[in-house]
């Protein structure tokens, strides 16, 4: 072998040498670099939180923006009513992408623990809450607490009522009177929490059948059902229409921004809510999930919703209640039967007949 070849053999043993070293480093570091994005996924997946909101969203911003910068954990949100929040749970069942659903209608929340699309949990403060509050966990199987409570009324705009020579409401009844034609809003009960809350209250006042005859009549004067149970009052604070069905809380909010609200309860009596808190079953977050329901409850929290403008009477017996709150006390409440009219029978009954019988007619 002459030395040339020699040396090319030798320069081609380096060349494969290094060609081998390269080759293992490249593969080495490939392994390290996946394997660090995949733990950089489970950490941000671990610090991650898919929330459905359904009071207000001042109060909801108010609420993720504290929690985040509390915890850390980043919250993907979004504003839904109770009916369409119920809806997207349903329909995600077994595959969810939301991890907890907070606030919305008690009835709705009952609806989806009667369905088995939320998991139960009891948070630790559950002595501590108000007794409305452990009974909704309790009818629920502890698939739901209650968060905050708020009494259904009658709303009017006190400058439109005036300048059209318009008697005020004082009853549920005054609403079938044919002067209010076209004066009406109330939302639409498949969509809106709030809007259910006011049928259950009426059958639970006048019998179901005496209820859809008067519910029938008041619809001839309600001049569009939209689908949130906010809006119609802030339609009639704006001067847009004249009367609203609604919480008492929310028309609070808009005669303390100003506008000319008055707030009626009803003379026959009327009902109330219990929004809730819900973990969904199968949560992909279930650990931030769990804190977040710690978190809504504490009395601390509870009693920043004043700032939002949320007007609503806290679950925590140590939250403070803000003064422009409606006192419940004072309030002519009805037995409202959060069983009955939170089962999915009763519920899916009453929406088709309120679907056929009044707003059809």
């Amino acid at each position: 072998m002459y030395l040339s070849d020699i040396i090319n053999e030798s320069t081609c043993q380096v060349h494969e040498t290094k060609y081998k070293t390269m080759t293992v480093n490249f593969v080495t570091g490939t392994l390290v670099a996946i394997t660090l994005f995949l733990s950089t996924m489970i950490v941000s997946a671990a610090e991650r939180l898919n929330l459905i909101c359904s009071p207000q969203i001042e109060w909801c911003q108010l609420m993720v923006a504290t929690f985040e910068k509390e915890t850390g954990i980043d919250v993907s949100v979004v504003r839904k009513s109770s009916g369409e929040s119920l809806a997207q749970i349903r329909a995600e069942s077994g595959n969810p992408e939301v991890d907890v659903w907070w606030g919305g209608t008690g009835d709705s929340h009952l609806q989806a623990a009667a369905e088995g699309l939320t998991a139960p949990y009891t948070p630790s403060s559950f002595n501590e809450l108000l007794g409305w509050a452990t009974n909704m966990s309790k009818i629920s199987g502890h698939r739901a607490v209650g968060v905050y409570a708020g009494a259904i009324g009658i709303g009017y705009n006190e400058e439109l009522l005036e300048a059209k020579g318009l008697k005020a409401p004082r009853c549920w009844t005054d609403l079938a009177d044919p002067s209010f034609k076209g004066e009406i809003q109330i939302a639409d009960p498949n969509f809106s929490g709030t809007a259910y809350t006011a049928l259950a209250t009426i059958v639970q006042v006048f019998g179901e059948n005496e209820a859809i005859k008067l519910l029938r009549a008041i619809g001839k004067n309600v001049v569009v059902y939209p689908k949130s149970g906010r809006e119609p009052i802030k339609v009639a604070a704006r001067g847009e229409t004249t009367v609203a069905i609604t919480f008492q809380h929310d028309m609070v909010a808009e005669a303390v921004a100003g506008f000319p609200i008055k707030v009626v309860t009803p003379c026959e009596g009327t009902g109330y809510e219990i929004g809730a808190v819900s973990i969904v079953k199968d949560a992909q977050n279930l650990e931030n999930a769990r804190k977040w329901v710690e978190f809504s409850l504490r009395p601390d929290i509870q009693s920043l919703a004043g700032s939002a403008k949320a007007f609503q009477v806290p679950s925590h017996s140590k939250s403070i209640v803000p003064k422009e709150a409606p006192d419940l006390a004072s309030i002519k409440l009805i037995d409202y039967d959060f069983k009955t009219f939170g089962s999915p029978k009763m519920r899916n009954r009453l929406l088709s007949r309120w679907s056929e019988e009044v707003k059809n007619k």
